[in-house]
């Protein structure tokens, strides 16, 4: 009985020691925490996406109280949440273009995929392009086992009825994790106002990339669109147009004359022409001067004209005129 009340004994005065040191060890190496990490982590949207470029919501916050990064790198946030980082911080808002996810393949669906097998292994796309490069005849195409639309947080990526992938610009915030995600570099992050995209990733030429296509929208690498874009803003790599978004201007000019419909254009049916209003302007010049086609003419101080047969439809001089005076139609 004895030996039980002094090991007892032993294991309290133990504890209290051992406990005695931790609090000291406690308070004397104690780090204070910035305040402004846990009020940015509350603001951020807890998702751990990676958009930012770092592992987690509480790494980034840490990243922006340290001043060691700009504020506008989490896109799910969005511009609400930059602007209250901003007031947390002290410092301007600076805001960036929304970015969207664009999908650089036209096949992957039910019925527009010519198939060399059919694939009954792993339903992951890493797993199938591991397989025999994928069971799709076109070796850059997708192979619709969906990766992209289960690494989604946001459920911006759905299945139309023939099975293929459409993006919901709505939805997107753009954090990239789709793009991550497959396996064919097929994802691209855009700037939200860039509507002309090439919808092929085949580095195929001519009748051979037209062949392995299962709906016949490969780019052939025939370079009709690079001679045609007023801006030199596509060119050909390894036998595929690629628009360089920085430069483009949303003419549509490729689309045009694009021979497998390898390039979108949204506004490809319903493209309008600029018209000046004659009672708004004041013949700036500005207009004249941003025209990347040379459509608009006009003395200083008198009213300006555009030729419809020169002007694309970029609608650049109704974004830069001073007075609205201009409109397309």
């Amino acid at each position: 009985m004895t030996t039980i009340i002094y090991s007892v004994a032993i294991l309290g005065t133990l504890g209290i020691i051992y406990g005695l040191g931790l609090a000291f060890a406690s308070k004397k190496f104690h780090v204070e925490i910035d305040p402004k990490i846990e009020k940015i982590g509350e603001i951020l949207p807890g998702v751990n996406c990676g958009a930012c470029g770092y592992p987690g919501c509480i790494a980034y916050a840490e990243a922006i109280a340290g001043k060691n990064e700009e504020i506008n790198k989490c896109a799910p946030g969005g511009e609400n949440t930059i602007k209250q980082i901003a007031e947390i911080m002290g410092i301007k808002a600076s805001t960036a273009e929304r970015r969207i996810a664009v999908i650089h393949c036209q096949s992957g669906g039910y019925n527009n995929t010519h198939l060399r097998y059919q694939y009954q292994g792993i339903a992951t796309c890493k797993a199938v392009v591991l397989v025999t490069n994928g069971p799709n005849y076109c070796n850059f195409g997708c192979v619709f086992q969906n990766d992209c639309i289960a690494a989604c947080k946001f459920n911006a990526i759905r299945l139309d009825e023939n099975g293929l992938k459409i993006i919901d610009p709505v939805k997107c915030t753009g954090c990239g994790a789709c793009v991550k995600a497959c396996p064919r570099n097929l994802i691209e992050l855009v700037p939200v106002s860039k509507q002309v995209h090439v919808l092929c990733h085949s580095y195929d030429k001519g009748a051979e990339a037209k062949k392995r296509c299962g709906n016949n929208t490969a780019c052939i690498g025939c370079g009709l669109c690079v001679r045609k874009c007023p801006v030199a803003a596509i060119v050909l790599e390894d036998n595929l147009a690629v628009i360089d978004y920085e430069k483009c201007i949303n003419c549509g000019q490729c689309a045009i004359v694009c021979p497998t419909k390898a390039i979108y254009d949204p506004k490809a049916d319903n493209r309008k022409k600029a018209r000046v209003i004659a009672d708004k302007c004041i013949g700036c010049t500005i207009c004249a001067k941003k025209c990347p086609v040379k459509a608009i003419s006009g003395e200083l101080k008198k009213i300006h004209t555009v030729d419809p047969e020169k002007c694309v439809g970029c609608e650049i001089c109704v974004q830069v005129c001073p007075k609205d005076a201009i409109e397309m139609i």
